[in-house]
């Protein structure tokens, strides 16, 4: 009867088959390698000649000092994103709604999509040369105010902010995208009920917009919190140099030196596990409190 079924409706069940095998060489059959984790692997042995050695990497991730400044580099640098990136497109998907000149809103969202088709390499060079202490706009104004000019990029301290802030700018246009197709689905039948009760803009936006793409917004924010650890390589590597790395320096970039450049394999993917095991218990916690306080969940 099964078979049947399927065999009945094999179009629609073809067309997953694509999908279902790009999880399965991509995803599912490279986490076979991740046994190297438990070993120390060498490259012209192989993952069967390689000696075992047990949980040895994952105490040396807890032994080794630099990796809990790389952890808190990490931890903080993503929760600045979700604080302050991820309100972002929300406020601006909020905003565009607003614009009822149809001609100057696709001129605007046009414009805020460009960032996202540029690569880190291209963003990465626009903020080395607007902050540049000799010729960049931001050290100009500073010195317009008579302020002395700040080299950015050297100093510890401002790094966390250049990433948050270069990320936002290049991301928060093309993530809008999702919030304005929730807010397109919105009942209109609903602001005309607020407009009868004697609500403003603003009410309206408290009282019908944002309950309406709330369900949005929380499996968003979910997926987000899934991420948590997982910033990206290629953003944080192009700015990152030796004179910011106590606060720059993340798991992706500190895998990328020790594993790569130094050939630390299996150390390295202790770390990635690690990285996986974070993630999903925080996004198994975040979806049982969400659902229990929210009703909103992924599953």
């Amino acid at each position: 009867m099964q078979k049947s079924y399927i065999l009945r409706h094999w179009a629609l069940y073809s067309m997953i088959l694509p999908g279902v095998l790009y999880f399965v060489v991509f995803k599912y059959i490279p986490l076979l390698g991740s046994v190297i984790a438990f070993q120390d692997y060498n490259v012209f042995k192989g993952i069967r000649e390689s000696a075992f050695v047990g949980f040895k990497h994952f105490q040396n991730l807890f032994a080794y000092p630099e990796f809990y400044r790389v952890l808190k580099n990490t931890i903080l640098i993503s929760l600045y994103k979700i604080i302050f990136g991820f309100p972002a497109p929300i406020i601006l998907a909020l905003l565009l709604n607003e614009i009822r000149k149809m001609a100057f809103k696709r001129t605007i969202q046009t414009v805020i999509y460009l960032p996202h088709f540029l690569s880190w390499v291209i963003v990465g060079g626009l903020v080395i040369n607007l902050l540049s202490p000799n010729y960049g706009i931001v050290n100009e104004l500073l010195r317009y105010f008579g302020l002395e000019p700040i080299f950015f990029l050297q100093e510890p301290e401002y790094f966390r902010s250049i990433i948050v802030l270069s990320g936002i700018w290049k991301e928060v246009g093309w993530s809008t995208i999702i919030f304005l197709a929730a807010l397109a689905g919105v009942n209109p039948d609903l602001y005309e009920a607020a407009e009868m009760d004697g609500a403003g803009r603003l009410r309206k936006a408290i009282s019908v917009t944002l309950p309406a793409i709330m369900p949005t917004v929380v499996v968003l924010l979910l997926l987000r919190i899934g991420d948590f650890l997982d910033l990206g390589f290629e953003q944080v590597y192009m700015l990152l140099n030796p004179l910011v790395k106590s606060t720059g320096e993340i798991i992706d970039t500190y895998i990328y030196e020790v594993g790569l450049l130094g050939a630390q394999f299996s150390y390295t993917t202790a770390i990635g596990i690690f990285k996986s095991v974070v993630g999903l218990i925080l996004i198994v916690g975040a979806n049982e409190f969400s659902k229990r306080y929210t009703g909103h969940s992924i599953y």
